[in-house]
């Protein structure tokens, strides 16, 4: 049985930035667990609604005009 690596440079990159997370967010693509944080995101970058996916809210009409929004930053 081989002994674990220790974590490489990035790995450890990766994880600081997974765990540093701000609170409700699931993923960049900004996944929120409640309607005002989504709501708070959009007017950030520019969207003036919001919309549900799987139970979660996300910041403008839908996932095309958020990435749009993101691609202008």
């Amino acid at each position: 049985m081989r002994a674990s690596k220790p974590l490489s440079a990035l790995s450890f990159g990766v994880l600081a930035l997974l765990v540093n997370q701000p609170p409700g967010m699931a993923h960049s693509k900004g996944l929120y667990a409640t309607e005002a944080e989504a709501r708070q995101r959009a007017a950030e970058i520019g969207c003036s609604s919001i919309h549900k996916n799987n139970g979660r809210w996300m910041p403008c009409t839908d996932e095309r005009e958020l990435h749009q929004q993101l691609r202008k930053r």
